[in-house]
């Protein structure tokens, strides 16, 4: 199993929850973005930059991963394009998606784009937390434990 990481958007607090895990398990990761981003210094970590342009980081991903793969992304298009490929997802947040749900956040999703489209003023996710990282951290730690029992 390999990680990837979507760099655009990734939140500061999952740095370090991050980091230690790739180093405790020897994780191969890649962090793909349109700029740099850091997560820290590691011999495990490879960052890819992309070219400009919406969903160019994503194509990358998609294009590299792999069935089995972990894929740590906000991006619900993107996780359904993963999970598509029989490999794992996992948001900010600490959501797992699944081929049991991915559709259902997807439709979600979509249904609030067309809301904003229409002109309704909506409002958009709330600030990241400590709780969310934590629950971030929890998700990610039973994840890695039944992949690598």
């Amino acid at each position: 199993m390999r990680l990837f990481i979507d760099g655009d958007a990734f939140p500061n607090l999952l740095k370090p929850i991050i980091l230690r895990s790739i180093e405790r398990l020897a994780l191969e990761t890649f962090v793909v973005a349109n700029k740099k981003i850091s997560i820290g210094d590691s011999k495990f970590v490879s960052y890819l930059i992309v070219e400009q342009g919406a969903d160019e980081a994503d194509h990358k991903i998609v294009e590299m991963a792999e069935e089995g793969d972990l894929i740590i992304t906000a991006d619900i298009p993107l996780a359904d394009r993963i999970i598509s490929k029989n490999a794992h997802a996992i948001d900010h947040r600490g959501e797992l998606y699944s081929v049991d749900n991915i559709k259902q956040y997807l439709a979600m999703r979509n249904l609030m784009e067309s809301i904003r489209e229409s002109g309704e003023n909506t409002r958009g996710p709330k600030p990241f937390s400590q709780k969310d990282a934590q629950e971030f951290a929890n998700q990610l730690n039973s994840f890695l434990t039944k992949v690598f029992k």
